[in-house]
């Protein structure tokens, strides 16, 4: 049998100067898509465009404005927008950068804040997002990789004047955007631990505990790492927030974001449960699958066992040997086969009573 050697991974620095923009993710989209939400108490303007200029005109105004940038492949049109608001090179390069961990890093002129989207779609699957998020006076960059998000209920509510949202400056909006990331996580989590309790509920079923669950559980314990090293470095990344002396973020807004660093806590605080209950998990598999080789070997040695005096009997009459006063006997078979017999049915009930059948 030849063994096929597996194909060796190379591995390549990218010693690029500070700065360099370069997309590694895998998400790609042809053209820009620019979601501009521009508002005021009184004012409520939202429009699409696939020109990155449109952008430029509400720079400075009375509204506030929340520009959401869909396609982070296409470089030279976040490069342009960039320029425009004055965003440092090293800004530029971590909106493009998929691997960047959650982050955050104040500006003279903006808040930079770097975090993951998770959200589960109609595949019931996990998809992660990249996600950047720009501050400013009066308005609100963010950065997306592809089409699709967990800001419709914000949305909706800017249109509509829900709340307190149209009445606040973009420090709100900001809280706002990473509440409902946050509001998601809860969602997430819940998924993942009904996907945890149903898989310890099959565990608890003999025959459920086939060859397929190892996979399972280790399937999920990949997604629950990965899940936590999106999600926990967040945790800093709030509580830096709000204690930032940042002109942009108003003291009204603090509390609101001392209750999102609260929220926060609490998905970290699930997430490491689940973490150690998947851990148990398999524990759990490899325990139940030594009980079940423990009942095999079991019965086997309760069949051995029965077997070995009757083969010592059978032994004994099976030699030749002439003076065997048993061999000359008319009923001495039988007599025998019923010593045999006498003697199973005395083990089967001394079993049944030590309870080891």
């Amino acid at each position: 049998m030849v063994v096929k050697k597996k194909n060796k991974k190379s591995y390549k620095a990218h010693n690029l100067p500070p700065g360099t923009m370069a997309y590694r993710g895998k998400k790609q989209t042809a053209i820009t898509d620019i979601e501009i939400i521009n508002y005021s108490k009184d004012h409520y303007k939202s429009f699409n465009s696939k020109q990155v200029e449109d952008a430029f005109d509400f720079k400075g105004t009375d509204h506030v404005t929340w520009i959401n940038i869909n396609g982070l492949n296409n470089i030279s049109d976040i490069e342009t927008l960039g320029l425009h608001y004055n965003l440092h090179p090293l800004t530029l390069e971590d909106i493009v950068n998929t691997s960047q961990r959650p982050k955050i890093e104040e500006f003279e002129n903006y808040l930079f804040v770097v975090f993951k989207m998770l959200f589960i779609k109609n595949d019931d699957e996990l998809h992660y997002e990249h996600v950047s998020l720009i501050v400013g006076e009066d308005y609100v960059l963010t950065f997306q990789e592809a089409d699709g998000d967990v800001f419709n209920d914000l949305r909706e509510r800017l249109k509509l004047a829900k709340g307190r949202i149209r009445t606040q400056g973009s420090d709100y909006l900001m809280y706002t955007l990473l509440d409902a990331i946050v509001d998601n996580y809860f969602t997430v989590i819940e998924v993942f631990g009904d996907r945890i309790e149903d898989l310890e509920s099959l565990l608890f079923q003999a025959r459920q505990a086939d060859d397929s669950m190892p996979n399972q559980i280790q399937q999920l314990k990949r997604e629950i790492l990965k899940m936590r090293r999106s999600i926990y470095p967040l945790r800093e990344v709030i509580n830096r927030m709000e204690k930032t002396n940042c002109v942009f973020i108003e003291e009204k807004t603090t509390s609101y974001l001392r209750d999102l660093y609260d929220h926060i806590i609490q998905v970290n605080e699930s997430v490491d449960l689940y973490r150690e209950m998947i851990w148990s998990l398999m524990d759990m598999y490899m325990t139940i699958i030594s009980n079940k080789m423990n009942e095999i070997m079991k019965v086997l040695t309760i069949i051995a066992t029965i077997f070995i005096p009757l083969t010592f009997i059978a032994g004994i009459y099976g030699m030749n040997f002439k003076n065997m006063p048993e061999l000359n006997s008319n009923n001495g078979y039988f007599i025998l086969l019923g010593v045999m017999f006498v003697l199973l049915i005395f083990m089967l009930i001394y079993f049944r009573r030590k309870r080891w059948l």
